[in-house]
């Protein structure tokens, strides 16, 4: 007769099936999200274990780790059994997570088509609640010179100033420039505001002999290039 773990603390489970224990002999791939999040929190609650709460978390998520991305420490700590401590550890694993993949990217390449430049930015900004501006700046064979972060804002938008960009390009003897900035609301379509700015971009590089390649704007797992569209 199987044992009703539900009811029991992690203590008192068989050795194999504490995620620790369970890592170490089975290997980390052999983790669910919610043992790998338990790891993180260490302990649960009084009445509940910590891959039960790991539970939760992953439920105010929608079983989503993208969605877990974006949620902040005032997001986490509503939940119960999570306090701020804890709900720093996620969000700094996540963090973590984000900066691996952007070193595995930026160390590979030159830039050849809109989906290498969605799949550079997607961990660092696919998931953010708020919106980011970034700018990629390309020598004449598209390898990558620099990327950074021009502007960030709220949920609506951010203000962009385009004498920053072109002094940063002209700076790094840059041959071109790529935009690329993220939607919180899931809508990849550019505004008209983002018409603007790579209209007016544009037009100012093409007066220091610095092409314009293209703006991706990301939503989530998602993306519109502004190249591909025949847009630029």
């Amino acid at each position: 007769m199987m044992e009703d773990y539900t009811s029991l603390k992690i203590k008192d489970w068989a050795l194999e099936d504490r995620p620790r224990e369970k890592l170490l002999k089975k290997g980390i791939s052999s983790l669910s999200d919610a043992e790998i999040i338990a790891i993180l929190l260490g302990s649960g609650t009084r009445n509940e274990s910590a891959v039960d709460l790991s539970k939760k978390v992953l439920k105010n998520a929608n079983n989503n780790l993208n969605e877990l991305g974006k949620l902040g420490i005032p997001d986490l700590t509503k939940i119960k059994g999570i306090g701020e401590a804890k709900a720093i550890t996620i969000m700094a694993a996540l963090e973590l997570g984000r900066r691996r993949k952007m070193s595995e990217i930026i160390n590979k390449k030159k830039i050849t088509c809109s989906n290498d430049v969605f799949e550079l930015f997607q961990p660092v900004i696919g998931d953010l609640p708020h919106e980011e501006f970034w700018i990629l700046l390309l020598n004449r064979s598209n390898g990558i010179i620099e990327k950074f972060k021009i502007s960030q804002g709220g949920i609506a938008g951010t203000v962009i100033d385009i004498k920053i960009i072109l002094k940063n390009a002209i700076e790094k003897l840059a041959s071109s420039i790529i935009l690329c900035h993220n939607h919180p609301s899931g809508n990849k379509n550019p505004s008209s505001a983002d018409d603007s700015i790579t209209q007016k971009l544009k037009t100012g590089a093409d007066l220091v002999d610095i092409s314009v390649l293209d703006h991706i704007v990301i939503a989530d797992t998602k993306y519109y290039s502004f190249a591909d569209e025949g847009r630029m």
